[in-house]
């Protein structure tokens, strides 16, 4: 769980901002939809690999 301590003289919006912005940082929604349901190693791999060549084949085409 995130903890944000609000600074004083600080509005509510710009703790909430800075709350959004560590959230996102912590990556902490991704970690729990990974959570959900598990996925065999292999089937990990084979999905790292297969994202690798996606980059490889649209993403780095410098022609």
């Amino acid at each position: 769980m995130l903890i944000i301590e609000i600074k004083e003289n600080e509005s509510i919006e710009r703790a909430l901002k800075r709350y959004k912005r560590k959230h996102r940082n912590v990556k902490l929604m991704r970690e729990i939809r990974k959570r959900k349901e598990y996925t065999k190693k292999s089937t990990e791999r084979r999905e790292t690999i297969m994202k690798a060549q996606y980059r490889e084949k649209f993403l780095n085409n410098d022609d």
